[in-house]
C-alpha cells in the first residue's frame, strides 16, 4: 500500500507532523506508525506519582485526533526499509511505500552503567505507559526511594513522590541541581525549595553500586556511605532512538542524532526527521546540543511538515534556544538562552542584571509571589543572551516572551523602553516591572 506521507512515531513530534501535514495537504493520504497503543504527555510523566494519581490521566489522546482528521494509524514498529525504493517494513511484516517520510522516533532513557542497575525495582523513566504503570505500583508500596540524577526529571519525580510521604533521596553528581539550564545561584534556590519538602539532596555525589539479593536493597556512594532503598529511579538523561535511521542509511552525527538541515531534511531525499532523535545546535554557539524537549520537538515537526513539498515556512532563527520551565515545591523555575557560566566558558563578555519584585501590586494579594529574575546580556552590545526566573505561575509565560525577545535580538534599551500593560491582580507594578528593573540593573554596570 502506498501513502503520500508516512510518519514514524506518535509522540509530540509525530502528532504535530501528522496534524500539520493534514492541515496543509488536505488531499494527501497520511499514515502514522507507532509502537504503543497509548502515548503519554511527555512533560506530565513525573506527575503520575502523585498529582495525576494514575498513568491513564497522562494519556495524550492522540489516537482520536488522528481518526478525526482522516489520518490512518497503525500500532506496529518500523524495523527496516529501502529509501531508494521509498519503502518501509514493519515488525509484523507489513510493507508501505511513501512519497515523503518523517522520522520522529524520539528518545530512550540513558541508564548509567553501574553494577546493580539491572536489579528488580531499579527503574528509569521512559515514555512507556505500561512500564510506568509498574513503576508507579512499586513506588506506592515502597518507603525508601533513591533517585539518581538532579536534572528536570529527577527533581520533578522526587518532588512528586515526596508528596506521598515517602523517604526520598535525590543524588546529583554535579555541585548544584538543574545544571544544564541554570547557574549555581538558581540551583541553590531549587535545592532549598525541594529540601523544604523534606527531600534529602546529595550534591557532588556519585553512586558506585546498587546492591541487593535479586531485588534492590541499598545504594552505595563513592564515599562508602550506604543508603537503604526499596526503589531506585535512574534519571540521568536520554539518548536518541536512531537505530532505524542508521539501518536506512541516514546520516547521524557523532553524538548519535539524525543530522538534518534547517528545514529538517535528512541526508536522504524526501526523508525528514523531527524531535528528540534530531541533532539540534545551540542558538548562540552553534555547537551540537543534547536538547530534548517536547516544545522543541513540535517546533521541528511544524518546520518539517510545512516544507515537505516546497520551502513554504522559512526558518529565521539560527538554532535551539533551550527554553524550559518547571515547578519545584511551590515555585516555578524557568530559563531561556545561555547561562552565565556557559557564556563565560564560551568567551562572551557578559553583564548580569537582577530583579526581585512581587508579581502583584500591592503585594498583599493572597496569590502574590516574589519573582527573582536574572538577565544575561552581552556587555559590548547589550544583546539579551539568556534569562533565569523563579516565582509564581506567571513565570511560565514570562519565559516564553523572553524566548521570543532573544530570537528577535532584543537588547537592554529595548527592555527599558518596552510598552507594558499591568494590573494589580495580574502583574508586578509598572514602577518595578521585573524585565525593566533587571535591564536597568545591567545597564548600571556597563
Amino acid at each position: 500500500m502506498k501513502y503520500d506521507i508516512i510518519v514514524i512515531g506518535g509522540s509530540a513530534a509525530g502528532l504535530v507532523a501528522a496534524l500539520t501535514s493534514r492541515k496543509l495537504y488536505k488531499d494527501k493520504k497520511i499514515l502514522v506508525v507507532k509502537k504503543l497503543e497509548k502515548e503519554l504527555v511527555p512533560c506530565g510523566i513525573p506527575y503520575i506519582f502523585h498529582t495525576l494519581g494514575k498513568v491513564e490521566n497522562d494519556y495524550m489522546g492522540i489516537e482520536d485526533k488522528f481518526k478525526a482528521n482522516g489520518i490512518d494509524l497503525l500500532i506496529d514498529e518500523v524495523v527496516d526499509g529501502n529509501v531508494n525504493e521509498k519503502k518501509i517494513v514493519t515488525k509484523n511484516g507489513k510493507e508501505f511505500e511513501y512519497d515523503k517520510l518523517v522520522i520522529a522516533t524520539g528518545s530512550t532513557p540513558f541508564v548509567i552503567p553501574i553494577p546493580g542497575n539491572d536489579l528488580e525495582n531499579v527503574f528509569s523513566i521512559p515514555k512507556n505507559y505500561k512500564y510506568l504503570g509498574e513503576v508507579q505500583e512499586k513506588v506506592k508500596s515502597a518507603q525508601n526511594i533513591v533517585i539518581i540524577g538532579g536534572g528536570f526529571i529527577g527533581v520533578e519525580v522526587a518532588d512528586e513522590i515526596k508528596k506521598s510521604g515517602k523517604n526520598v533521596t535525590l543524588i546529583e553528581a554535579k555541585d548544584y541541581l538543574l545544571p544544564a539550564s541554570f547557574d549555581a545561584d538558581f540551583g541553590e534556590i531549587a535545592k532549598q525549595e525541594i529540601e523544604s519538602d523534606n527531600v534529602k539532596v546529595l550534591l557532588s555525589t556519585k553512586v558506585t553500586k546498587i546492591e541487593g539479593n535479586g531485588k534492590v536493597e541499598k545504594v552505595i556512594l563513592e564515599n562508602g556511605e550506604e543508603l537503604p532503598a526499596d526503589v531506585v529511579i535512574i534519571a540521568t538523561g536520554y539518548k536518541p532512538n536512531t537505530e532505524l535511521a542508521k539501518k536506512l542509511g541516514i546520516k547521524v552525527t557523532e553524538l548519535g542524532y539524525i543530522e538534518t538541515d534547517d528545514y529538517m531534511r535528512t541526508s536522504v531525499k524526501d526523508v525528514f526527521a523531527a524531535g528528540d532523535c534530531v541533532q539540534h545546535k545551540d542558538y548562540f554557539t552553534g555547537k551540537p546540543s543534547r536538547l530534548m524537549l517536547a516544545s522543541a520537538a513540535v517546533f521541528d515537526a511544524r518546520i518539517a511538515a510545512s516544507n515537505l513539498y516546497k520551502l513554504r515556512l522559512l526558518r529565521t532563527n539560527k538554532g535551539s534556544l533551550n527554553a524550559y520551565s518547571t515547578v519545584i515545591g511551590g515555585k516555578t523555575f524557568a530559563s531561556a538562552g545561555i547561562t552565565e557560566a556557559v557564556a563565560k566558558e564560551e568567551g562572551f563578555d557578559v553583564v548580569v542584571g537582577r530583579a526581585e519584585v512581587v508579581d502583584r501590586h500591592p503585594g498583599k494579594f493572597a496569590d502574590a509571589s516574589k519573582i527573582t529574575m536574572k538577565l544575561i546580556f552581552s556587555k559590548e552590545c547589550g544583546l539579551l543572551l539568556g534569562a533565569q526566573i523563579v516565582g509564581g505561575k506567571s513565570v511560565g509565560e514570562i519565559i516564553n516572551i523572553i524566548s521570543l525577545a532573544i530570537q528577535k535580538d532584543v537588547n537592554i534599551k529595548d527592555l527599558l523602553t518596552m510598552q507594558i500593560g499591568t494590573h494589580p491582580l495580574l502583574t508586578a507594578a509598572p514602577t518595578v516591572y521585573p524585565l525593566a528593573v533587571a535591564a536597568e540593573d545591567a545597564l548600571s554596570k556597563m
